[in-house]
């Protein structure tokens, strides 16, 4: 008899919970961001939780080979931010980061279809379903924090921070509207309107898929 190596198992036990981990992974970066920013720590251990959550996210898109390639473009983005700032490529590093939140909202999208796929509820299911939703959240904040950083002035009032970006974000996808934080630019409002109106959809098709779900028949 064959006997497995723990790393297997550990792999094989990791891909059956995985959107449970990935959704407590992004709780705790949504807690740690804020305590981080008012202690007053660099920004490289906010964007290496963030990082985490990103490779932890696109774990489950492929299996095999293109797992592995996957994993190790990410790493290499991953790398590739610090990297680009110390070579004095500012500009080259803030569209790495716009990389990383496009990476992130096509992982919410994988883990919204893996979701909506279930043919009965399953806590797994409903992790991911939650897990697309803090996604969204926090990988749009990036993009809007992305878009500020290349041009300047493109959210009021100024010193647009990364955190501020993330409470933005949300308060977009929640529809909240405190208007604190005003998008400026076309673009920046565009991207606001796609959010807010994709929260709202979010939730009516989640109630809408979980509702039929329950109502149906149990089926193998």
């Amino acid at each position: 008899m064959e006997l497995r190596l723990p790393v297997q198992d550990l792999g094989r036990a990791y891909l059956r919970r995985r959107y449970t981990i990935l959704f407590y992974t992004l709780v705790l970066t949504m807690v740690a961001s804020p305590v981080i920013a008012g202690i007053g720590w660099r920004g490289a251990l906010i964007e290496s939780l963030l990082a985490v959550n990103l490779l932890a996210a696109v774990m489950p898109f492929n299996t095999g080979k293109r797992r592995e390639y996957l994993l190790v473009a990410m790493a290499a983005l991953w790398i590739a931010r610090p990297v680009t700032v110390w070579l004095g490529h500012p500009t080259m590093s803030k569209l790495t980061l716009a990389v990383w939140t496009l990476v992130g909202l096509l992982a919410a999208a994988s883990a919204l279809r893996f979701a909506m796929s279930g043919i009965r509820i399953e806590a797994e299911h409903l992790f991911a379903a939650l897990s697309a939703y803090l996604l969204s959240g926090v990988y749009f904040g990036l993009l809007y924090w992305a878009i500020e950083e290349l041009h300047p002035g493109t959210f009021a009032p100024p010193n647009f921070s990364r955190t501020g970006a993330i409470y933005f974000s949300f308060v977009t996808l929640a529809t909240l509207g405190y208007g604190d934080i005003v998008p400026r630019s076309d673009l920046a409002r565009g991207l606001a309107v796609v959010e807010g109106v994709g929260g709202q959809l979010f939730l009516a098709v989640l109630v809408a898929r979980l509702l039929s779900l329950y109502s149906s028949p149990t089926r193998d």
